[in-house]
């Protein structure tokens, strides 16, 4: 199952390391003094941006070798 989810469905990983790479700016943004209000919103928008960033990085990372694993059988 974990094999096909990597496999067959790279646009969900992708679209999770995008999110993540949206609420890591948005999070990021709101780090400036003007927004000083929202810091704690910032802090769990950097955290969970880092975390979808890692998650479609491992995804991406993990179809390419299963790809490569494939193509030499």
């Amino acid at each position: 199952m974990i094999r096909t989810l990597i496999q067959d469905y790279e646009q969900i990983h992708t679209t999770i390391g995008i999110s993540g790479n949206l609420l890591f700016v948005v999070g990021s943004v709101l780090f400036f003094k003007a927004f000083n209000h929202f810091y704690t919103l910032a802090v769990w928008l950097f955290v969970i941006g880092s975390i979808f960033m890692f998650i479609g990085a491992l995804g991406g990372g993990l179809h390419r070798m299963l790809q490569r694993r494939n193509n030499r059988v």
